[in-house]
């Protein structure tokens, strides 16, 4: 399923759409709806969203964050593991843990793996994670490649996390891939970020403008497939 995805809205439990707003999101084109946030992340307010999203007909997805915010009914659960964390836990460590308490309720065959290279050490995922944001380009690239040919990622996700990236960077880290896909997510706000983003990368995700300046979020779905 993911490997004909190029653009991609993530949507946050917590932030809150009118229906008119949702369904202007749902039925622009896009290829998925990515649900998840970093923080204040609930089951009831991800139940809440899926079951808006639903009455549409396209995917919808789960970026998992908080095991008490799992919910059933996803077409895919996708798993971040970051790739350049200081804290191992945000690796394997918590991962191995939920296995351990809830591994006989895991649908493996939904499950996508995704290798977080988190770039923005000021936003939440890069504070939480103490992740190591300071990567040239050559070590972004093979945090990358190892990902992919040590791990069998099939998702490399570079984040910049509400600003807009090094497009050369994310361009060095494609280009280190062989089967993995690579997602980019950070400061894509009009159609010129989105079609910078989507000439380096394979899927473009877009998030923090649809809360923000709707009319230019819906402009980064043609940006995108256009490229």
């Amino acid at each position: 399923m993911i490997d004909t995805w190029r653009h991609v809205f993530k949507l946050d439990p917590d932030r809150s759409l009118t229906e008119e707003e949702l369904e202007a999101v749902c039925l622009s084109g896009t290829d998925a709806i990515m649900v998840g946030g970093s923080s204040g992340v609930t089951y009831d307010n991800t139940v809440d969203l899926m079951s808006r999203v639903r009455q549409f007909e396209l995917p919808c997805v789960l970026e998992v964050s908080d095991l008490e915010a799992v919910v059933p009914g996803f077409d895919l659960y996708l798993i971040p593991m970051v790739l350049n964390a200081a804290d191992s836990g945000w690796l394997i460590g918590r991962h191995s843990e939920a296995v351990e308490q809830f591994g006989y309720l895991i649908p493996w065959e939904m499950v996508i793996p995704e290798g977080y290279i988190i770039l923005n050490p000021d936003s939440t995922a890069g504070k939480l994670t103490s992740a190591d944001s300071s990567l040239s380009a050559a070590r972004a690239a093979a945090y990358g490649q190892a990902g992919e040919r040590l791990m069998s990622l099939p998702v490399i996700y570079v984040e910049y996390s509400g600003t807009f990236g090094d497009m050369e960077l994310v361009a060095s880290v494609r280009r280190s891939l062989q089967q993995s896909r690579l997602f980019y997510g950070g400061g894509v706000t009009d159609a010129e970020t989105a079609a910078r983003a989507a000439a380096v990368s394979d899927t473009v995700v877009v998030g923090n403008i649809v809360y923000s300046d709707l009319a230019k979020a819906l402009e980064t779905v043609q940006a995108v497939k256009g490229t």
